[in-house]
């Protein structure tokens, strides 16, 4: 029956992320620098609100679009945050986690032979979705100014075929964020064309040095623009699997057709923590982040001392050095690294093509663990140099 399934769900593999993050743990004493997930817990109170949910028998489904009192949070939450106003009646629905929001958004606007532009290197979630939908991702090579778009190249990019443009600042897989002459710039460019623009922000509360600046504060694209965002990074709520997306009501009243045919609603459970989280914890990220300054300084200087060339993130929770210096692909390098030394990566490859002669680090990991990582890559490049 293989050759009844569908053509395009077959030319898509295994995220390149996954491949190496199941392949370290057939090492007992292998590191994972893969996966982006906070190593932290949820926070008690948090994690409280969701259990006492499930005793309270709060367990069966909630509005299509998400509880009221979620959606009010997420509305007070990006009003209190970014000065951003959005209606939690008509422009917010909560999604399961923000890839769920991301699916709904691109099978609602995309149609055959549409074009996504996508800043590259970029996540490797949002391709399988626009292929699925029988689109193309475009990408805007961004390897050659620092890994901040260019606007006269986006501006090239546009097309007749071209119906949304994808951000995702803070950058998965590079770190980057964009400061707020840079977004003038490339809203200069997006408000001259009838295109969607879809800006993923779920590492917003996760940058360093500087405030975030959401591309929805700028009044001339909010008309066409769908935000998306969530508490898996901020809280370290991965697995609850809880998202939002926000947008103006006409295009929210789409949306959601797309989204309860697909998942009906969130987790209950899961909207009750999300409440605390959001009403109660707005702090968390705070914390979180003083040790991810603290680890991300640790590597960058480790991986500058071994030779690497890198531009020092500043947000999210991601180092992206270039291997070129050592002649390897990146998938080469990570291959040999894990067999090696025992410490998975990701290959830059797994973040298109133009990803190519990098590697990601996750430094969302102990700082024990993230020393004995650079120990043994240390180690690694000198055998490198030998051979």
């Amino acid at each position: 029956m293989i050759n009844k399934i569908n053509e395009r769900v077959k030319d898509i593999n295994v995220p390149g992320i996954r491949v190496f993050a199941n392949q370290v743990a057939q090492y007992s004493d292998g590191i994972n620098l893969t996966i982006g997930e906070p190593d932290f817990h949820t926070p008690d109170n948090v994690k409280k609100a969701g259990i006492e949910a499930i005793q309270q028998n709060k367990t069966g489904y909630s509005h299509n679009a998400g509880l009221f009192e979620l959606r009010e949070a997420v509305s007070n939450f990006f009003a209190d945050r970014y000065s951003l106003t959005y209606d939690p009646e008509t422009e917010i629905i909560i999604t399961n986690g923000a890839s769920g929001g991301i699916d709904s958004i691109l099978r609602t606007i995309l149609t055959e032979g549409d074009e996504v532009i996508l800043t590259a290197p970029i996540y490797s979630g949002y391709d399988p979705i626009i292929h699925l939908c029988g689109a193309k991702a475009v990408y805007l090579d961004t390897t050659e100014t620092e890994f901040i778009p260019d606007p006269s190249k986006l501006e090239e990019l546009i097309n007749d075929r071209t119906k949304a443009v994808i951000f995702n600042y803070p950058s998965n897989p590079t770190g980057m964020t964009l400061s707020k002459e840079q977004m003038d710039d490339i809203v200069s460019v997006l408000k001259k064309h009838e295109i969607f623009v879809i800006s993923d922000e779920i590492y917003s509360e996760n940058t360093f040095g500087k405030k975030h600046v959401s591309f929805a504060s700028y009044e001339e694209i909010r008309h066409k623009l769908f935000l998306v965002h969530g508490v898996s990074k901020s809280h370290a709520m991965t697995g609850w699997r809880v998202g939002f997306v926000l947008s103006p009501k006409e295009l929210m009243l789409e949306v959601l057709k797309v989204n309860l045919s697909n998942s009906i609603c969130a987790s209950l459970p899961s909207q009750y923590a999300a409440i605390e989280a959001l009403n109660n914890s707005r702090d968390n990220p705070e914390e979180m982040n003083k040790s991810y300054v603290e680890r991300r300084d640790y590597v960058n200087d480790r991986l500058v001392e071994l030779g690497f060339q890198i531009k020092k993130p500043t947000g999210a929770f991601y180092l992206f050095p270039s291997i070129e210096h050592t002649g390897l692909t990146s998938y080469e390098f990570a291959t040999q690294l894990l067999e090696q030394e025992h410490v998975a990566v990701v290959p830059g490859s797994a973040f298109t093509t133009f990803g190519e002669g990098y590697i990601r680090i996750s430094y969302a990991n102990s700082m024990e663990n993230l020393e004995k990582a650079m120990d043994r890559i240390e180690k690694f490049m000198e055998n490198l140099k030998v051979s």
